[in-house]
């Protein structure tokens, strides 16, 4: 190898690294403004990662959309939305951000301040408002079979919530096979119980149009507290008969025409 392509492979991954960081704005918007449609951020919840996103993100991805399915920290509010919010700072163009459960707190509070980001959609998610918390929200209507099948284990400096395995299917996905949710059960992530009880800031939904799904077998987040929320937001509302709280899972093709729809009303 000469020298003169030494000096252009440094200069090649020095370019590379330093991208993420915004270090080369000249190059970041011309690539991005190559694509027509906006950004998709992805973001989970509690007993879950991005892989649950996976069938939503592959629709997505083919029918153009820049999709990043962001991994929620799931130790506290403020500290989970600034992460995803921080996501939010690197996408130079215009963003939708999708939530599920506990995701929903996130990108409501990750969302607020950025102009770029055009639409909230939330899958069998929270929308809190100002001082709300999404345990609160949770016990806001009867119908939650969450509570008695926690597992809490403690770690340094917080406690874990975990849904018991012996419980998690018919809690967390009924309608996925039993061998998906046994694998699902031994991965899941927990989430920080100081976490779930933090209290949400200003909510971006009252500056942000936003879409909900609402699946009608939903064990974790009652139907009728994801109506209160939506219809609080003022969202579209599309209700998924059947659907457990892993509707992304169950019905990704429902989930990709809220996001469709969004992006159809928003650009």
């Amino acid at each position: 190898m000469t020298v003169r392509s030494q000096h252009r492979g440094l200069s090649l991954l020095i370019a590379a690294l330093t991208l993420p960081l915004g270090l080369t704005a000249a190059v970041t918007p011309a690539s991005a403004s190559a694509s027509a449609k906006p950004t998709v951020v992805l973001v989970h919840g509690v007993f879950a990662d991005s892989s649950g996103w996976n069938e939503t993100i592959a629709r997505l991805q083919r029918a153009g959309f820049p999709v990043i399915a962001a991994a929620n920290p799931l130790r506290d509010l403020d500290g989970d939305a600034a992460y995803v919010s921080s996501i939010i700072d690197t996408i130079p163009g215009p963003v939708i951000m999708v939530g599920h459960s506990y995701g929903g707190a996130a990108i409501t509070n990750a969302a607020r301040g950025h102009a770029n980001v055009k639409a909230l959609v939330y899958v069998a998610a929270f929308a809190p408002d100002k001082g709300e918390t999404p345990l609160e929200l949770a016990g806001k209507f009867p119908g939650s079979k969450l509570p008695p099948a926690l597992v809490v284990r403690p770690y340094p400096g917080g406690k874990d919530g975990y849904i018991d395995p012996a419980r998690f299917r018919d809690v967390f996905a009924a309608d996925l096979p039993a061998s998906q949710t046994r694998l699902m059960a031994a991965t899941q992530r927990p989430g920080s119980v100081g976490g779930l009880s933090g209290h949400s800031g200003v909510p971006a939904w009252k500056s942000v149009p936003s879409w909900f799904v609402i699946p009608s077998k939903d064990n974790v987040i009652p139907p009728a507290v994801q109506r209160f929320m939506a219809k609080r937001a003022g969202g579209t509302i599309t209700e998924v008969a059947g659907a457990s709280h892993v509707v992304m899972m169950s019905r990704p093709d429902t989930v990709v025409r809220q996001i469709v729809a969004a992006h159809t009303a928003t650009r």
